[in-house]
């Protein structure tokens, strides 16, 4: 009663002053939409307390970070090692030196060339040999970049056709001091202090980003003569990504629109019924861009599609309002305008509060993740359809107040009766919808089985973006892309007398921090034994360590292992523009630890990353015992893997979790434990059909697919709580439960039909994201969009009728 006195007395009887009020506090928070911005960093991929991510900065701090890095491939036109081919990668990089970020370039010109020399190890070291050399061998330098396990998959490609020019930026201390000082704030005052001033420098930053990416690429233009360059690196992914998430927000939200207009002209064809659903639909988005900006939320890679999504919920409920306003207008023709708005206002109330709430509970379980963007979006969307559901419920009765009746264009219903079809079906093939739902049932457990969680992120992005063409050049001529580090950390003195050892021995080990001594037969054959493992193993490219160094000095020492004493001459005689390149990023003598860096071949489509991090775990075991030391995994697989698998726990939790949610909702809903179970099954069985399908055909659940579960079953359960509060009132005019589910298609099945129109044409538009995952989400979620619809049209109701869930008083 006191719904219908506000609506009756209020909204209905002031609609010029409701609307302004409305139009107003929109408008107002429009002023936030202005604060919006996007956020493509690999912190956004990252889970919130990863002990791994930890790890990582701790090792990035002690050396060279991959992160401060971006790669150029090159491949010239004519011989690499001929005259114009080095003036040109001499070219590129004196003009690459000249940008105010860049540090160092790294080049095949610059690199030491240990096997060009003669002499004992201390004539080579003391007489270095560049191909600038005057006195440079060029026969002995093909070979030696042919060969060498430093040089070969990394600096030159196998066949040396393509070399590499490697860019170090300027270190920037100030961002990971200030990141490092926003993770650990204990206040709400000291964080709120800490974020502001580190999105200040983040957001300069981003714009030297730019500049900087746009210089490189201009550099790279300027010489396309010469031969084929790309370039590479995390840098240029966030940039790009954030150009690409741009695009998407606004090309997606376009395209929709223009669907939206056909589609709503095609079924309507009368122009209130394609401006007010979209006025609504403007609106809605201005509301809630303008609360993301307000509380800083940063649209990221995985909420790119917010928009679409937007648009897509709130266009589902104008429709649902629209048709049951249509239905009454035209069973009730001599009825005054207040009055069908009234009707059909509070008649749809109901069913579309608990419609959105079930829709928020699904995109709420996204908050479980432990992934700030995807708590984000969780967060991001169920505000978003909130304020959809109000701003649908005030604006749609005080808009359609000012406007007069007008007779109804009727035909689409008359020629397009497929609801009407659907329940011809249910009534005289209901055995068939059993039959196929059972199939579907056993298909979609074995399918559901086979699905895998994979992260190849080369195949993330299409093939014609130059993201992708530089990673697959990289990836496949120059030793791989995704970077994985291995630490080992050797034993102290104080842990080896711990151990028994005798004072001798401890006190050997306590000198051993001096590097003539530091270099023990213990950790020269583990960084051997190590290195080779690597080099041996499935999916590995380029691996780099000590045991690089230890191979290339073994050639030159006559075919003997380099001693201590040797590799300590190399570590204090090198010079340090060469010891950077050879030694220092592989040891740390003040850590007395050994770092291995190698990277995968991420286009490999027999990569599984899971697996192989698990099995280099397990056989690393076998090569450094506890007496040795202790090691551990690094590197940005290790994190990426992590956010993959526990989202994937987490969201498959949840799922079951959602669904006891659900069906204590529907239970007083319906007022019918029996109802409320057809309720949820009409919804997991097409669901699981998709999924099914998915394990079989080989899609891997990845950042985007795997939420969803959580967005189908939020959505999808909004047909299932329409039709049955419609199937109810339809029943109870006569008990009986087949002319109900006729009366039912007739009625709520148009609206259910329409919306499942704005819900395919919406995210069949994501097909155009140059984000492969985006891509992926749109075509899976039309796929279960389509599924759940006929579930609801089909199987919901044939249940209905088989179990009688319903008691009448007939």
């Amino acid at each position: 009663m006191l719904i219908k006195k506000l609506y009756a007395d209020y909204i209905l009887a002031y609609p010029i002053q409701i609307l302004a009020a409305l139009l107003i506090g929109i408008f107002l928070l429009g002023f936030g939409a202005t604060k919006l911005e996007v956020d493509a960093s690999a912190e956004t991929l990252l889970l919130e307390d990863d002990a791994d991510l930890q790890f990582m900065r701790e090792v990035s701090s002690r050396y060279p970070s991959g992160l401060d890095m971006l790669i150029i491939s090159f491949a010239p036109k004519n011989d690499l090692l001929s005259g114009e081919s080095l003036q040109a990668i001499e070219k590129i990089s004196n003009e690459l030196k000249k940008l105010e970020r860049v540090d160092s370039i790294t080049n095949i010109l610059e690199v030491p060339l240990l096997e060009n020399g003669s002499g004992s190890i201390k004539e080579l070291v003391d007489n270095i040999v560049t191909l600038k050399s005057p006195n440079v061998n060029l026969e002995k330098a093909r070979e030696e970049f042919l060969t060498s396990a430093i040089y070969s998959q990394n600096l030159v490609s196998k066949d040396l056709k393509t070399t590499s020019i490697i860019v170090m930026l300027k270190p920037d201390s100030t961002y990971a001091h200030l990141l490092q000082k926003r993770n650990d704030a204990k206040t709400k005052e000291e964080l709120a202090s800490a974020s502001k001033e580190f999105k200040i420098y983040r957001d300069d930053l981003r714009l030297r980003e730019h500049k900087l990416i746009y210089d490189l690429r201009e550099i790279l233009k300027n010489n396309k003569d010469a031969g084929e360059l790309f370039l590479g690196g995390v840098n240029m992914i966030a940039v790009d990504m954030i150009t690409f998430v741009k695009n998407d927000l606004m090309y997606f939200g376009i395209a929709l629109f223009l669907l939206f207009i056909f589609a709503l002209w095609l079924i309507f064809r009368q122009l209130r019924w394609i401006v007010l659903p979209l006025l609504i639909c403007v609106l809605s988005i201005i509301a809630t861009t303008g609360i993301l900006g307000f509380f800083g939320w940063e649209v990221t890679v995985i909420s790119s599609n917010f928009i679409a999504l937007q648009l897509i919920l709130t266009i589902s409920i104008v429709l649902h309002l629209t048709v049951r306003y249509r239905e009454l207008a035209i069973k009730y023709m001599q009825a005054k305008q207040k009055k069908l708005i009234l009707v059909a206002v509070l008649s749809k109330l109901n069913p579309s509060f608990f419609a959105v709430f079930t829709t928020i509970i699904g995109f709420l379980s996204l908050i479980l993740s432990n992934i700030k963007p995807v708590i984000s979006f969780g967060w991001m969307m169920a505000s978003g359809i909130s304020l959809s559901l109000i701003i649908a419920f005030v604006a749609f009765p005080t808009i359609l107040m000012l406007l007069p009746k007008k007779t109804l264009y009727t035909k689409f219903e008359k020629e397009f009766a497929f609801s009407s079809f659907c329940a011809k079906i249910v009534h005289k093939k209901g055995y068939l919808v059993i039959a196929a739902s059972v199939f579907f049932v056993i298909f979609a457990f074995f399918g559901i089985q086979k699905i895998k969680v994979e992260n190849s992120f080369i195949d993330y992005f299409k093939s014609d973006t130059q993201i992708y063409q530089g990673m697959k050049n990289i990836d496949q001529n120059l030793g791989g892309t995704t970077p994985l580090d291995l630490i080992v950390d050797f034993k102290t003195a104080e842990e080896i007398q711990n151990d028994d050892f005798d004072d001798f021995e401890a006190e050997f080990e306590e000198s051993k921090n001096d590097p003539k001594y530091w270099f023990s037969p213990q950790k020269t054959q583990t960084a051997i034994r190590v290195h080779d493992y690597f080099e041996n193993l499935e999916h590995v490219g380029k691996v780099q360590s000590l045991g690089t160094i230890l191979k290339i000095g073994k050639r030159l020492n006559d075919n003997k292992d380099l001693d201590g004493f040797e590799l300590a001459l190399i570590y204090t005689q090198l010079p340090a523009q060469y010891k950077d390149i050879v030694l220092s990023p592989f040891l740390n003598i003040d850590y007395n630890e050994l770092r291995f860096t190698m990277r995968l071949i991420d286009s490999d489509p027999n990569l599984n990353r899971n697996e192989l991090l698990k099995k280099i775990q397990n056989d690393l075991g076998e090569i450094i015992t506890p007496d040795i030391g202790n090691y551990r995994l690094s590197g940005t697989m290790v994190l990426y893997n992590n956010m993959l698998q526990s989202l994937f726990k987490s969201q498959i939790s949840t799922i079951g979790a959602v669904a006891l949610v659900f069906l204590i909702i529907f239970w007083p809903l319906f007022k019918s434990l029996r109802a409320a179970i057809i309720g949820i099954a009409a919804n997991l069985i097409p669901m699981g059909v998709v999924f099914g399908f998915m394990g079989y055909i080989g899609i891997p659940l990845d950042i985007m697919t795997i939420t969803i579960a959580a967005i189908s079953i939020g959505m999808g359960v909004d047909n299932v709580i329409h039709y049955i509060h419609r199937f109810k009132e339809e029943l109870s005019k006569d008990g009986d439960y087949v002319q109900a589910m006729y009366r039912s298609h007739n009625s709520i099945g148009y609206a259910m039909y329409y919306t499942a129109i704005a819900t395919v044409l919406g995210f069949s538009v994501l097909v155009f994201s140059n984000f492969i995952p985006t891509i992926y989400f749109g075509i899976l979620t039309v796929a279960v969009m389509i599924m759940v619809f006929f579930g609801a049209i089909l199987l919901l109701p044939k249940l209905l009728i088989m179990v009688k869930p319903f008691k009448c008083k007939w």
